[in-house]
């Protein structure tokens, strides 16, 4: 698994596109020993004649070892850390065992819950996203430190909506939000659902596998500051498309943001922005999904937002359109003429 991770890591930043892995099993590449990391790496790049006598020495060296096995005195160590940096621990390697325990640990000596999500839990989430953006680690990680994020966050819950009820009753702001049509991860768009609701915001949560037309009865129903479409797979971003289209056929200028594994800032600059007359914002994590609801829904600040906004998705454009005008391509007949014969 250490050969894997490893060989996966440096292969995605050479340039590989595609690759068919259990990455749920992997371990996190900055996490493998050094000592061992070094071997494999020797090997993997041929850097050494002796590279594959000293990995199988050091192997015979670990065989036996449990130190990742959940109830071994080595997985254990993080479990003498501070309740805090256990929390963290677990949203980074994914682990639920314990989390619900320690939640509630940390709950009963905060006077707000919210803290507990912003503080680290968001903690762990951010620096997951740190690692998954540098490919050290993979979809199905981040969709177990998503989960560990749901089973934190269902204890917070009821403490979290009975200080709402005697808090203040205006709200920040109100927000529609959907997984798109085609898509049934729902994940994501729960914990950014459950952020805006900490930070006052009324959330209307439409679900998974939401049609277009759902969309916009919505958004015409409700009248909200904004729409949220979230998205974990690649078609989901077409479908984010369709609606960017039908709002303008409606004539909706209700800001679009845009989430999900699937989307990026680039791709919503170039192919969905352009595509409606209403702003359309791409928004990282739960985190900056709140900054930008603060800003816009801040009529002082909104003009600022919006202006700084546009330039940059229009720079983006700008990049991209340069890029692709140096990208030289050659006929199907040349591409066939290159082909070696293997047979």
């Amino acid at each position: 698994e250490s050969i894997h991770a490893c060989f996966l890591y440096h292969a995605a930043k050479a340039g590989m596109d595609f690759g068919i892995v259990n990455a749920g099993v992997l371990p996190v590449y900055e996490d493998i020993p050094e000592q061992e990391r070094s071997l494999i790496e020797d090997l993997i790049f041929n850097r050494s004649p002796e590279a594959t006598d000293k990995l199988l020495a050091y192997a015979e060296t670990i065989k036996g070892r449990k130190g990742n096995a959940p109830d071994s005195a080595e997985f254990l160590k993080w479990r003498s850390l501070s309740v805090e940096e256990r929390i963290r621990h677990a949203m980074v390697k994914g682990i639920d065992q314990f989390v619900e325990e320690d939640v509630e640990e940390l709950r009963v000596r905060t006077a707000n819950p919210v803290d507990i999500i912003e503080g680290p839990l968001m903690d762990g989430m951010n620096k997951v996203g740190e690692l998954f953006s540098e490919g050290k680690l993979f979809l199905p990680q981040v969709v177990k430190s998503a989960r560990v994020m749901k089973r934190a966050v269902a204890v917070l819950l009821p403490y979290i909506e009975a200080n709402a009820k005697v808090g203040s009753s205006s709200k920040a702001g109100k927000v529609v939000i959907a997984t798109v049509k085609g898509d049934v991860h729902d994940i994501g768009k729960n914990i950014v659902s459950v952020v805006l609701g900490c930070n006052n915001y009324e959330v209307i949560d439409l679900g998974v596998m939401v049609p277009c037309e759902k969309i916009v009865e919505a958004v015409k129903e409700h009248k909200p500051d904004l729409v949220g479409l979230s998205g974990l797979i690649t078609p989901s971003l077409d479908e984010m498309v369709n609606v960017a289209k039908a709002f303008k056929r409606e004539n909706l200028k209700t800001p679009i943001l845009i989430g999900g594994a699937a989307a990026s800032s680039i791709h919503t600059a170039v192919k969905i922005a352009p595509e409606s007359d209403a702003p359309v914002i791409y928004t990282s994590d739960a985190g900056k999904c709140v900054t930008i609801a603060e800003q816009w829904t801040n009529l002082r600040k909104r003009d600022h937002f919006l202006k700084e906004h546009l330039s940059h998705q229009e720079e983006l454009r700008s990049l991209h359109a340069k890029q692709q005008s140096q990208v030289q391509t050659i006929s199907i007949e040349e591409a066939r003429s290159r082909g070696e014969s293997l047979f």
